[in-house]
């Protein structure tokens, strides 16, 4: 693998540079643990350091030189020494060697691991960093005796001694990308990042190498599945860090390795409490308190899995068993006690109990631990837990889009159901991977019949709280209504089928803009969680579609990233529930391009489109995100790409996210620059919305228009003066329907857009800045500021400025009302405007150029009239208050 790219540590990179170039430098030593950085970070200090300014040498001292005089330093002093030297003299005679080498220029000198110096070469460098105009830099690795004359570097003051941590998540996910080269989806790189524990060294050279197998690459996002395998070198590497153990001491290391965390006492019943000081005292196990327990944990994640790898099976099998007993003895006490007995049993091959089997089945996939889930329930069904464990196996499976085996497992229990509740439960689920894994729309009536034949009321409100979400799901909107309000209104109904229920009423209303209510349904259904994720942990899916749904269409920015730090998102990441995983992703994309941050939208939602490449539910959705962040930043092709397969994507089942597919189309229309057809595509999705009742949909969509300086186009049915309605007047209908501080909000921008005032326009900008609603606040000033040419009296520099700063808030956008504003210069004209806003006067820019002054000036007042300023006063606001906004040469 070719050198990679350095990225991060930031910080520690200034503060090394710092060390040799501040106005008062002073050396700077580097202590970490091996592997973490400390060497590359300390090359690349060296080499930003200019040859003419500094005379530079750097040593890598090593353990084969510790024990030769000078030997650390064999690369700098000179072959032939002076005869008959006193040990001081030759130090003084190795001082004048680098003086005079230097020629006047500072010397710095990088020593590479200080701590293997040979006793001369130690004192040679603290006699260095006592001479003037001399600096010492250098790394040690933490836990390792330095020399006296290292460490009085900075005991005396000669040097800051700075410790080098792990690379943080952000700046290990930046090194995956530039390893890969492309980004790396975040359940890969929290995966790497917590196997690694931010070790560059393991991350790169071993961890990436071991684990290149089960690496692949979808819509440029790098994905990493399976297990992984360790390569020799890294397992040889681990094992040397863990070193020779006795047996007392390998007996912890390996019931940690199976068992973390243990709690203290917990261990201590079977092992000698001095086996457990001794791998603490080797940093081989760590003590953490959790609460009023001291848990064990391995200090490295990586020791457990070369300590599991070594470890024979008949011992592993023991151990586990071990583990399992004793646990079992002093009773689960904690809630995911019952999960770990069950692994436990099931990896020793001593599970015997199917309840045991199946309640850390239906743990694990509470957890949204699919991959767990999928195996303890398998388990479950093959030690004979019958329809129940068939019935969960399928549900998880259908999440673990693995919808085909889910509908086999399902039918070959089919003939062992004879009573009503079992057949309710198998007929819910087998409806659910019916339609939304394998999108089978016959799936409804399907249900809906066999479920009639229910006689148990609270049978039957199950199958209809599921026919009802499935309904919403292809827009038969009022019976949705009518079973989801029939489910409510039962009091047999069961706690799980109320919340779905109550789940798709929320969705609708969310859809409808009705966000209060909205919003009401779905903290009630948050607050019974506790009652119904045992039974049904998937209606998290329902709840957060009905969440994000009403925080989208809102602009409740701040809410998309509450729901980025819930639990769920993190569970759903660290369990393979790639269906909430990815939906939350297309969330967060959303909120990135609504403030402008095209880029990371772009990243975002790509990555949201391989975690769900499998999925028939998202899919689609996910390609229209990523259809409307490629459109935001102008790049026409790829926005026709992921147009084109959020068709393909996109379920016949999932009819109810239309309005997002549609609306992503009439982006991309714009994109391309075809205004005419992307303004009738809109203007008939809004009639459309406005006919199926999403007001919600409606206000964005016309809001669209207003964006293309559409708002007076003509929207809705034909009114009794045979005239319709414009785009502006139906929002001013919609302020007074839908709820939220939006809609009166977007009313205000329509109509300001009508009546041309750019004053108006401007304050409806700072509303939306106000909101973070970045992208349309900057198009709301850039119609402010073209309304400005045709008003009189009215300052064009402060609209100017005002859309300057906006657009630094954002990454490189383009959006129609932002590109009306784009100056037709040439190439001649833009070198003129450049060096004019940079101050140089005509004459200055005549003689750079090799022009007249007077071609400078006609050059210059073609450039103002486009530009529609009235001077050089205002040219720099000009240049920066559209697309390419650095006030640089766009193209």
């Amino acid at each position: 693998m070719s050198r990679w790219e350095f990225v991060g540590r930031t910080d520690d990179l200034h503060r090394l540079r710092s060390a040799v170039d501040g106005p008062e430098g002073r050396g700077l030593l580097l202590n970490g643990e091996a592997g973490v950085g400390k060497s590359r970070l300390l090359r690349e200090g060296m080499a930003a350091l200019s040859p003419e300014r500094y005379a530079t040498w750097s040593i890598a001292a090593s353990a084969t030189t510790a024990a030769l005089p000078f030997g650390g330093l064999v690369q700098v002093l000179p072959s032939a020494r002076p005869q008959g030297l006193s040990p001081a003299g030759l130090l003084r005679w190795a001082v004048d060697v680098l003086q005079e080498q230097a020629a006047g220029r500072r010397i710095v000198l990088a020593v590479d691991d200080a701590h293997l110096l040979d006793p001369p070469s130690a004192a040679l460098v603290h006699l260095v960093a006592r001479s003037e105009n001399a600096y010492v830099v250098g790394t040690l690795r933490d836990g390792e005796e330095a020399p006296l004359p290292i460490r009085a570097l900075w005991t005396d003051d000669l040097a800051d001694l700075v410790e080098v941590g792990p690379l943080r998540r952000d700046e290990t996910t930046g090194l995956l990308a530039a390893i890969l080269g492309g980004p790396v989806d975040a359940c890969s790189s929290e995966r790497l990042f917590q196997l690694s524990a931010g070790n560059p060294l393991l991350l790169l050279r071993e961890l990436v190498l071991a684990a290149r197998d089960e690496l692949n690459r979808r819509y440029g996002i790098w994905t990493w599945t399976g297990r992984l395998e360790l390569a020799p070198s890294l397992t040889e590497l681990i094992g040397a860090r863990i070193g020779r153990l006795t047996p007392g001491v390998r007996a912890v290391v390996e019931l940690v390795a199976f068992g973390e965390p243990l709690g203290l006492r917990l261990l201590q019943r079977v092992v000698d409490p001095a086996d457990v000081e001794t791998a603490e005292e080797r940093g081989l196990v760590t003590l953490v308190r959790d609460d009023r327990r001291l848990d064990v944990r391995l200090a490295h994640p990586l020791y457990g899995e070369v300590m599991r790898r070594r470890c024979p099976v008949s011992r592993t099998r023991r151990l586990q068993a071990t583990l399992a007993g004793l646990l079992e003895q002093v009773g689960k006490r904690r809630r995911e006690d019952l999960l770990r007995v069950a692994v436990w049993r099931l990896d020793s091959g001593t599970a015997q109990d199917v309840a045991l089997l199946l309640d850390a089945a239906v743990q694990a996939f509470g957890r949204y631990d699919v991959p767990l889930a999928t195996r303890l329930a398998r388990a479950a069904l093959e030690a004979g837990g019958g329809t129940d464990a068939a019935e969960l196996l399928a549900t998880i499976l259908m999440f673990g889009d693995r919808p085909d085996e889910a509908l086999g497992v399902l039918d070959q229990v089919a003939g062992e159901i004879h009573d009503d509740h079992r057949r309710s439960r198998w007929l819910t689920v087998r409806g659910m991977v019916s339609y939304w894994g394998l999108d089978r729309e016959s799936t409804v009536e399907e249900i809906a019949a066999r479920g009639a034949e229910l006689t148990d009321p609270a049978d039957r409100a199950r199958v209809r709280a599921f026919e009802a979400s499935m309904r919403l799901h292809r827009l038969d909107v009022d019976v949705a209504v009518r079973l989801a309000q029939e489910v409510l209104d039962r009091p047999a109904a069961p706690m799980a089928a109320r919340e779905l229920a109550r789940c798709t009423l929320a969705h609708l209303q969310a859809a409808q803009g009705q966000y209060r209510r909205s919003a009401t349904a779905v903290a009630r259904v948050q607050a019974e969680a506790a009652c119904w994720r045992a039974d049904m942990p998937y209606l998290q899916v329902a709840m957060e579609l009905a969440r994000g749904t009403r925080l989208t269409l809102s602009g409740d920015l701040a809410g998309l990233d509450a729901i980025a730090a819930d639990e769920f998102t993190g569970l759903a990441g660290a369990g393979d529930f790639r269906l909430g995983t990815g939906y939350l992703a297309v969330l967060q994309a959303y909120a990135a391009r609504l403030r402008g941050r095209a880029d990371d939208a772009l990243r975002i939602s790509l990555g949201a489109c391989a975690v769900l490449a499998t999925s028939r539910a998202y899919g689609g959705l996910a390609h229209a995100e990523r259809a409307q962040a490629a459109a935001l930043r102008g790049d026409v092709t790829h926005a026709a790409e992921a147009m084109a397969e959020a068709d393909r994507t996109h379920a016949s089942g999932m009819a109810v996210l239309y309005p997002w597919l549609e609306q992503a189309r009439g982006a991309v229309q714009a994109a391309t620059g075809d205004l005419p057809a992307a303004a009738k595509h809109l203007c008939a999705l809004a009639d459309r919305l406005r006919e199926d009742g999403l007001a919600g949909h409606e206000l964005l969509v016309l809001l669209d228009l207003v964006r293309l300086d559409r708002a007076a186009a003509p929207v809705g049915p034909t009114c009794t003066d045979g005239g319709r309605r414009s785009v502006a007047q139906r929002l001013a209908e919609l302020s007074e329907q839908v709820d939220g501080a939006l809609p009166p909000l977007v009313a205000r921008f329509g109509r300001a857009a009508v009546d041309g005032s750019p004053c108006a326009l401007l304050a409806v900008a700072d509303d939306f800045a106000a909101r973070e609603l970045t992208v349309y606040a900057a198009e709301a000033a850039a119609l402010a500021l073209l309304r400005a040419r045709d008003v009189r009296g009215v300052a064009a520099g402060p609209i100017r400025e005002r859309l300057a700063e906006l657009l630094r808030r954002c990454d490189d956008i383009s959006t129609p009302a932002l590109r009306l504003l784009r100056p037709t210069l040439s190439e001649r004209e833009w070198e003129v405007a450049l060096l004019a806003a940079d101050g140089l006067t005509s004459r200055a820019i005549a003689e750079r150029l090799f022009l007249s002054t007077r071609t400078v000036e006609n050059h210059l007042q073609r450039v103002y009239s486009k530009l529609g300023v009235a001077g050089r006063g205002g040219l720099r606001a000009a240049l920066r208050s559209w697309p390419g906004h650095d006030g640089t040469d766009p193209s």
